[in-house]
């Protein structure tokens, strides 16, 4: 049984983690997380895929949190209602920890330690966008995130690591373009141009649903495959 249209054509799903209850999985920077338009793939229908191709019954597969098209990295499913449930009350209680790296377009060598940043921001739907506003704004909301320096990229710029306390719209991208420091290959926020948005979710830990032992999964960004300097 396929769950997208034959016509689709896609890399081999890239597999981090598995076992009974929960899958975790690499996202391309370009595919949707779910619900894409017509004609162009998304990833839970790629799962659905390669879960069907496992068993006979109709696959359940459950998306346990999301990410912007334009970026890569570490995306979680449940594999049955149970550890879907688990894992989302966890999400929702705080007991998901992630770490996203970005490339950015300043440099700054003397940056040292973590630096946290808190902003209102107000997402305008029509656009698609958010901005860093007042705090009071009507509809505004609070935004926090840490960053450090992992070291200067190869062509300038430099590497981040970035640990998010809240999951607001478009947070980090935003957060950090009105820092000084927009993200490479986010046009949307000002980024230079890139072939891909060079911001990747690259470390997960959670609860397993189960057992409640703490799962830590990382996944080097594609676009750091030559290392940081």
């Amino acid at each position: 049984m396929l769950w997208f249209r034959s016509f689709f054509t896609m890399d081999k799903l890239k597999i981090l983690s598995e076992d009974k209850d929960i899958l975790a999985v690499f996202k391309p920077a370009g595919v949707a997380s779910e619900s894409a338009r017509i004609g162009s793939m998304d990833m839970i229908s790629h799962v659905k895929n390669y879960l069907a191709e496992k068993s006979n019954g109709e696959p359940y597969a459950a998306l346990i949190h999301r990410l912007d098209q334009p970026v890569e990295g570490i995306l979680l499913f449940a594999k049955n209602k149970k550890a879907a449930a688990e894992l989302s009350k966890a999400l929702q209680n705080g007991k998901f920890e992630k770490e996203y790296i970005a490339v950015t377009d300043s440099e700054n060598e003397a940056l040292q330690g973590e630096i946290k940043l808190v902003d209102w921001l107000l997402k305008d739907n029509k656009s698609n966008t958010s901005k860093v506003v007042n705090e009071g704004v009507k509809g505004a909301k609070k935004a926090e995130l840490a960053y450090s320096r992992e070291g200067a990229y190869e062509d300038g710029g430099e590497v981040l690591r970035i640990r998010l306390m809240t999951g607001r719209h478009h947070q980090i991208r935003v957060q950090l373009s009105h820092a000084g420091m927009p993200i490479r290959g986010d046009r949307k926020y000002g980024g230079k141009a890139a072939p891909q948005m060079m911001l990747s979710a690259a470390v997960l830990r959670f609860p397993h649903p189960s057992t409640g032992k703490l799962i830590n999964i990382e996944q080097t960004p594609s676009f750091l495959d030559k290392g940081v300097q």
